[in-house]
């Protein structure tokens, strides 16, 4: 049995979440903003910086002996059994170009696993956030993932379906299911399975940040998710599968065989 997460910790979560996501509109289509490229090739700007600078010391004011693990600072290693996850902006290749489906990625974790997910999509004034055993708030009027059945019936979308990235098997498995595909990608693809509007979100290897908050959210929508090979540890640089649970099985089937 589930223990749920304490709902003070879940409401301060949730506060300062909405808060760093306001804060990237600051930066948001800015002429002036700037774009640096990291050793891994991927973009960061300064918004990436301030909003993930933001919500650590906001984090460690409250709950100062808790760990915070962030994509663009070093990791701080606590004495509670509590992990903060920050991904300040999920998809700065959007942020950068001036194109919405960006967002703000905060979870937590603690000795009974995933504890709390939330997803802010601030130029789209869109949120989900879910506490272990106590639900799910969103902007949207649906919280629950679909009731397709079958993957012929279903949309799947992965936030890139290029070659290497996707093992190419895989990917003509995917594409002769029948399932509609799009690239609605990053933390949105996420937030589109959590309330419903698809069926599957499908991303070869990603880092801890880039998941960390789907690991609540979606099971607390309804749905499943797990690595390729059927788990649900926290790993970095794995794949993950994220459905509205009744096609995931056979999704597994497609990607492994």
């Amino acid at each position: 049995m589930q223990v749920p997460v304490d709902n003070d910790v879940f409401q301060f979560a949730k506060l300062i979440a909405a808060e760093a996501a306001n804060l990237t509109l600051d930066w948001f289509q800015s002429h002036d903003l700037k774009v640096d490229i990291k050793s891994d090739n991927t973009e960061v700007t300064d918004a990436d910086k301030a909003v993930e600078e933001y919500l650590r010391t906001t984090i460690s004011k409250e709950f100062p002996d808790d760990t915070i693990i962030g994509e663009e600072s070093e990791n701080f290693s606590g004495k509670t059994s509590r992990q903060w996850i920050i991904d300040p902006i999920d998809g700065t290749a959007s942020f950068a170009r001036g194109v919405p489906l960006f967002s703000s990625l905060l979870a937590m974790f603690d000795d009974s696993g995933p504890a709390i997910g939330i997803i802010h999509l601030p130029a789209l004034d869109e949120f989900i956030a879910a506490g272990r055993g106590i639900g799910v708030s969103s902007s949207q009027p649906n919280t629950s993932v679909s009731s397709v059945e079958h993957i012929s019936n279903s949309c799947i979308s992965s936030s890139s379906f290029d070659v290497p990235w996707w093992p190419e098997s895989s990917l003509l498995k995917i594409a002769a299911s029948g399932a509609k595909t799009r690239t609605w990608g990053d933390g949105y693809g996420y937030f589109l399975v959590a309330t419903g509007r698809i069926e599957a979100m499908i991303d070869p290897p990603l880092y801890t940040y880039d998941v960390a908050p789907m690991l609540t959210i979606i099971p607390e929508s309804g749905g499943r998710i797990s690595s390729w090979d059927g788990k649900t540890e926290l790993k970095d640089k794995i794949g993950w599968v994220a459905t509205n649970g009744l096609i995931h099985d056979d999704l597994l089937t497609l990607l492994n065989n």
